[in-house]
């Protein structure tokens, strides 16, 4: 457990950093190489279109991670009847510590101290339960911040090549492109700052790819109308049509929630609790 909390420390300052790294590298190294190109247009260069890429997608990731954290799921066991001593809370197995039968779909978490609804996982770098508010945020994070790598990454490389002038045409370009790097950093062919950027590169890719992987997982979860905790507890599916799920999650206007996940169209889950 003691592990576990200092991972669920560690890894949203990891982000944090990667983030500001990110952040700097665009903004003071990347975009400005893009405006030395003589052959681009002083209105629509491909610096401008870049930078105005990257500020929408790293807006979209950071703000979707603000209200991952901002929108925590409700501590069901502080609700009516769910306390200590209520009538939900006498049917659990060990008094408003594990969820029985009673709540089906909820779960305690021991390092948020609260019971989730709908419970999925528990997001170390978000430090954060993914449940019923926060699920339609967490799918537009890993979304946008798998977007917003690989954008960092074409930026990268095209950087690298015309520094280093070096071609990827060949697609093992980039695979040898480390240990060859390597090898000429040591040997004092290659600055420290250049090879930095190429450890971002990898570093780009396998976060890319991550969270490309973990929001097509709970996409398909959702579609499925599951969690990852039922799936886990081998709970069956339900037996709906999957738009009513999607509803579920990023409400009846899901096709815009998807499209501009900044807008604020609401879950069928926030409807109810209004209502």
């Amino acid at each position: 457990m003691l592990v576990l909390r200092f991972l669920n420390v560690v890894a949203p300052a990891y982000f944090l950093c990667i983030s500001v790294v990110t952040f700097v590298l665009q903004l003071f190294l990347f975009i400005p190489s893009m405006f030395k190109d003589p052959s681009a247009t002083p209105l629509f260069s491909s610096a401008l279109l870049h930078g105005a890429l990257f500020l929408f997608l790293s807006a979209n990731a950071l703000g979707n991670y603000i209200l991952v954290i901002q929108n925590s799921p409700e501590d069901l066991s502080k609700g009516p009847n769910l306390g200590p001593g209520g009538e939900g809370a006498a049917n659990w197995p060990d008094a408003s510590r594990t969820p029985g039968s009673a709540l089906p779909g909820t779960h305690f978490c021991r390092l948020c101290v609260r019971v989730t609804q709908r419970h999925d996982h528990h997001c170390f770098f978000t430090g954060n339960c993914i449940g019923s508010r926060n699920m339609r945020n967490f799918i537009m994070f890993c979304l946008y911040t798998s977007l917003a790598c690989l954008d960092s990454l074409v930026a990268g490389v095209a950087y690298i090549s015309a520094v280093l002038s070096t071609s990827f045409n060949n697609p093992l370009a980039f695979l040898t492109l480390l240990p060859h790097s390597i090898s000429q950093f040591f040997s004092g062919a290659l600055l420290s700052s250049e090879m930095f950027v190429i450890l971002m590169l990898y570093l780009w890719l396998g976060i890319g790819l991550a969270c490309a992987g973990f929001c097509c997982h709970q996409m398909l979860l959702i579609l499925r109308g599951q969690t990852r905790y039922q799936v886990r507890k081998g709970t069956a599916a339900r037996a709906r049509p999957w738009r009513k799920n999607l509803q579920e999650v990023f409400g009846k206007r899901w096709l815009i929630g998807l499209l501009i996940p900044m807008l604020n169209v609401g879950s069928d889950y926030h409807r109810q609790k209004e209502k």
